[in-house]
């Protein structure tokens, strides 16, 4: 699900600071490039923590609600399913069968089976390699 959020960026004394008030939080970059690829990432994690706590993700506030006299008012998009994707890099244990003959040679061949599951699988779903 894709989802465009405001950021409300100021100009700090050695950063550009960007706050996000759907989410109530606050982070920060170089320029405003570094800025809001910081703005997407802190949305991104927020995101899914909350997706995996069973919490609802908060609405888009739109632009014309928010009333900032001095500062950069944009929007920040997030697919949060790509995100997840990217990002969660989290290990998952699997277990699988296999014919006893097929596990002796595999393990006296001294093979991963973790890194050619995940191999097999990245090849099968046409997922580039990370």
């Amino acid at each position: 699900m894709k989802e465009a959020y405001p950021v409300i960026l100021s100009q700090g004394k050695n950063f550009i600071v960007v706050y996000i008030p759907d989410f109530e939080i606050n982070t920060q970059g170089k320029d405003i490039a570094q800025a809001m690829e910081m703005a997407r990432d802190a949305i991104g994690i927020m995101g899914i923590d909350m997706e995996d706590d069973g919490e609802s993700l908060p609405a888009p506030t739109p632009v014309s609600e928010i009333r900032i006299d001095s500062d950069i008012v944009t929007l920040v998009d997030v697919d949060f399913q790509e995100y997840r994707r990217k990002n969660d890099m989290r290990a998952v244990k699997k277990n699988c069968t296999i014919p006893s003959w097929l596990n002796f040679e595999a393990e006296k061949a001294g093979i991963n089976f973790s890194a050619l599951l995940t191999a097999a699988l990245k090849r099968e779903l046409k997922i580039p390699g990370r």
